[in-house]
Order: structure tokens, then C-alpha cells, then sequence
């Protein structure tokens, strides 16, 4: 198991930018696929980026792609950066880890995580 606490959520204009942090600890870091989720009110929990446990590979959900940018720093933390936020990025956005030996993986089904945060607010105005 690994533990992963969120934060950077808040509240901002559309077209203004925002970095979430997930901070990951109780495994080797590198040996987990990371991902974002994000679940608005009376929606499913959805994708929106991912990246393997050795940072080579990522993939972004369409409607993100071009705007966000997910990266692994050190140590043990996982960045999520939100340029140009529109109003339907307003969620609730998780942190989620898979084990990965291999490093070179990723996943975007929400089913294929098994460790989750407990999520930060992201509220965009327009």
C-alpha cells in the first residue's frame, strides 16, 4: 500500500492556472504508475492524465490534453499542472497509484487503481 494526500486545490478564473501535489509515501515510488482522476457533482470519477513509474510515458484525457501537464518529482511527489482552466474542470481531482515493477507502464481506467487520496477542489469561475 501506498499513502497519498492531495493539495493545491482552490478556487480561480477561467483561464488562470493551477498546480495540484500529491505527496506519496510507504513504497518505492518509482515502481508505481500514477494517474489523475476527477469526479464532478452527479458525474463518475473520470481520467485525466497518467504517467509511468519511471516518468518516460504519459497520457492525457482529450479534453485536458494541450492544457495539463502531469510530472513525478522529488521526493515521492507527483505534480499536476492546470494552464487556461475552463469552468467544466470544476472537480473534485484525485491522486492514484498502481504497482508497476516494470517502470514503463501506465493505466487509465479508474478500476486499475487500488490506492486512491482523498481528493482537493478545484473550483474554476467564469
Amino acid at each position: 500500500q501506498v499513502q497519498l494526500v492531495e493539495s493545491g486545490g482552490g478556487l480561480v478564473q477561467a483561464g488562470e492556472s493551477l498546480r495540484l501535489a500529491c505527496v506519496a509515501s510507504g513504497r518505492i515510488f518509482s515502481r508505481y504508475c500514477m494517474g489523475w482522476f476527477r469526479q464532478a457533482p452527479e458525474k463518475e470519477r473520470e481520467f485525466v492524465a497518467t504517467i509511468s513509474g519511471n516518468g518516460d510515458v504519459t497520457y492525457y484525457a482529450d479534453s485536458v490534453k494541450g492544457r495539463f501537464t502531469i510530472s513525478r518529482g522529488n521526493p515521492n511527489t507527483l505534480y499536476l499542472q492546470m494552464n487556461t482552466l475552463k469552468p467544466e474542470d470544476t472537480a473534485v481531482y484525485y491522486c492514484a497509484a498502481r504497482a508497476d515493477a516494470s517502470g514503463t507502464y501506465y493505466y487509465t481506467n479508474r478500476e486499475e487503481y487500488d490506492n486512491w487520496g482523498q481528493g482537493t477542489q478545484v473550483t474554476v469561475s467564469s
